[in-house]
Order: C-alpha cells, then sequence, then structure tokens
C-alpha cells in the first residue's frame, strides 16, 4: 500500500521503480523492433527484394534487434533518472500534484 503524498496528502501514488522497469523493457522492445526493421528495410526496388531469400537478412535483423535494444534501454535509463528523487528508499510520483518523493525502507527486524 503506497503511504500518502508528503505535499497534498492524496493516496494515489504509484512506484516509479515499477515504472522504470516497465518502461526499460518496453524501451529495449520498440528500439529492437525499430532496429530490426531499419536492417532489414529494402534498398532496391521492390522485384529484387522479394526474389531474395528472407533468411539471408535474419543475421542483419538480429544485429539491428541487439543494437536497438541497447540504444531503446540507455534512452529510458538516462529518462528515468532525470525523474527519480535523490536519496534512498522507495520512489514515488503523487498523481494529484506531481510531487515525487522517496520512502525510506522499512527496518528488517525489531532489535529487542
Amino acid at each position: 500500500m503506497p503511504p500518502p503524498c508528503k505535499r497534498c496528502a492524496a493516496t494515489r501514488l504509484i512506484n516509479l521503480d515499477t515504472v522504470q522497469r516497465i518502461g526499460v523493457v518496453s524501451g529495449c522492445l520498440v528500439g529492437g523492433a525499430i532496429g530490426a526493421l531499419r536492417a532489414t528495410a529494402a534498398t532496391q526496388t521492390l522485384p529484387l527484394a522479394a526474389a531474395r531469400f528472407p533468411l539471408a537478412k535474419l543475421p542483419a535483423a538480429m544485429i539491428g534487434v541487439v543494437s536497438g535494444g541497447h540504444s531503446g534501454v540507455r534512452v529510458m535509463s538516462s529518462l528515468f533518472a532525470q525523474w527519480l528523487p535523490p536519496g534512498t528508499g522507495f520512489p514515488w510520483l503523487c498523481l494529484d500534484c506531481g510531487h515525487t518523493f522517496r520512502q525510506t525502507y522499512p527496518p528488517l527486524a525489531v532489535a529487542y
């Protein structure tokens, strides 16, 4: 359960760690798809491209997927690095006022 916002006391919050993971994975997938599409795009006329065996483009497509995936991960990681508040703890984003803050980690065990 998310804590209340420290600025407006709203309870509509989203965990930025989860959003960052989803964003990085989707950036990798989109970047990989774009890389594969660019690597296998036909540069000659359509009849010559259609006459080629499609598996001949598989190595170029795989290289495009890997390089596009890496660039997508870098873009999304740098984007979220700007959004995350400094410090340690769970990062939260208030959906009402847009305030980002960190909730400190709870203690692992109570010392008696």
